[in-house]
């Protein structure tokens, strides 16, 4: 384990918690444990996404956007 000394934290704090490799320039990002132990117990969907659910996000997004007329370049195959 590390300890952060005063100075560290303060650095953390200020640049949103993100931490620089001096050697491979490699960000990283601290969260409290309690955090990543919650994000690591939540489910992770690795499927793909199926052409419902794109059509589905194709649509919602052209509801939000309120791109009336742009029905003609949707997929008609469903």
């Amino acid at each position: 384990m590390i300890q952060l000394t005063d100075e560290q934290v303060r650095d953390l704090e200020a640049s949103d918690f993100v931490a620089i490799d001096p050697h491979t320039k490699a960000e990283y990002i601290l969260v409290p444990r309690v955090e990543y132990e919650r994000l690591k117990a939540e489910p992770y969907d690795t499927d793909d996404v199926t052409d419902e659910e794109r059509n589905l996000l194709r649509s919602q997004m052209l509801d939000v956007l309120g791109w009336e007329g742009m029905e003609d370049y949707q997929d008609d195959e469903e």
